[in-house]
């Protein structure tokens, strides 16, 4: 696990992604700045992916939805699940990412 890790994420999920959407062979940047907010998933060039953990409540949900409509404004598809989907339900992420992905949304 310590080999798979990566120094500059911002939460250990994002050690559970990088394997899990290698298979994808498509750009993967992770922790990107777009439109003043770091994002966890930058998915090719469109397509974002989130995910929220417990502290995603109050007035830090109230910024999520503020910087989805601004990605979404933008041109960008945002993809926003939970820790315990990613973790419990992964076949139910990997399906949203995999239809995404084949509507183009990551372009």
């Amino acid at each position: 696990m310590l080999d798979a890790a990566w120094p500059f994420a911002d939460a250990g999920l994002e050690t559970y992604l990088r394997p899990r959407l290698r298979w994808l062979r498509l750009p993967l940047f992770f922790q990107v700045w777009l439109i003043g907010h770091r994002v966890d998933a930058l998915i090719g060039s469109r397509l974002v992916l989130q995910i929220d953990g417990a502290t995603h409540v109050g007035a830090q949900r109230s910024e999520d939805i503020r910087h989805d409509a601004q990605l979404k404004l933008s041109g960008y598809h945002v993809i926003r699940v939970g820790y315990r989907q990613v973790m419990e339900h992964w076949e139910v992420v990997q399906d949203l990412i995999m239809r995404a992905v084949a509507q183009g949304l990551h372009r």
